[in-house]
């Protein structure tokens, strides 16, 4: 990792400026950005570096628009112009659909658009495009129906299922425990069960309801997300197992021979 002076070197070369030329611009003396990139000479003959003051590297960062991150080795960006905005979630949906009757359609986002829909999520156009539907009893905010992809929810939910989310429109109202959808650019589409740390941590913590070892928890990072919805209810082709008959007649039958053997004692 750079040192604080060979940073100020890079700045210096940056906006092809000389030592003392550099110094004018932040107002101090030529020997005070000499003897911080180049070193003070020693009576053994080294050069011993001075430490930049804070007013040093205020001026620095006023001046050139300096990120200040760069100088203190948290990031290699170096002007603050280069920094990528931070993206802050929206709180709104940023597209709905409507019926002819100006009623909100339920947009579905079947597998094979998932990731289309990553780029077109905020694209009137593309949710176009997407089939949508009216459900009476959906009301009170703005749905999407997505398709299930894969058995990280087996327990839970199938691959081939369909869940209808209601959009999220504050992350603090994310409930532990919950089964959402969250919408990301890194992770994409996926359907996890969330456990809360925005305010503690500035996180999310995702989690899987099938436990074999394969789909192991993980975290995501709030300025990377873009959607979440709140699961409210599901439709799937997979039958509840039914009720294991031999099982209930041998627990039965076991508490008849009991029963048998207390009445002839």
């Amino acid at each position: 990792m750079q040192q604080i002076d060979q940073k100020i070197t890079a700045i210096i070369n940056h906006f092809q400026l000389n030592n003392y030329a550099f110094s004018k611009r932040i107002g101090v003396t030529g020997t005070t950005i000499d003897s911080i990139v180049n070193g003070r000479p020693q009576p053994d003959g080294t050069r011993k570096k001075t430490k930049p003051g804070y007013d040093v590297l205020s001026a620095i960062i006023d001046q050139f628009n300096i990120n200040p991150d760069y100088l203190f080795g948290k990031s290699d960006v170096m002007l603050k112009q280069d920094v990528a905005k931070i993206q802050t979630y929206s709180g709104v949906p940023q597209v709905v659909a409507v019926n002819q009757n100006d009623e909100e359609n339920v947009v579905y986002v079947p597998v094979k658009a998932r990731a289309g829909y990553l780029d077109g999520y905020g694209d009137s156009e593309y949710i176009e495009t997407l089939p949508s539907f009216h459900m009476p009893h959906l009301t009170n905010g703005t749905y999407r129906c997505f398709e299930v992809q894969g058995n990280s929810m087996v327990r839970t939910f199938f691959d081939g299922d369909l869940v209808f989310g209601k959009f999220v429109e504050d992350l603090s109202d994310i409930k532990d425990g919950r089964v959402y959808i969250v919408v990301s650019k890194n992770d994409g589409i996926v359907l996890k069960r969330v456990i809360n740390r925005i305010e503690e941590r500035g996180k999310l913590i995702l989690k899987s309801d099938n436990k074999d070892g394969n789909y192991p928890t993980y975290t995501i990072d709030a300025e990377d997300i873009m959607e979440v919805w709140y699961v409210t209810m599901f439709a799937s082709k997979q039958m509840p197992e039914p009720i294991d008959v031999y099982d209930r007649l041998h627990e039965l039958e076991s508490k008849l021979i009991q029963l048998q053997e207390a009445l002839k004692n």
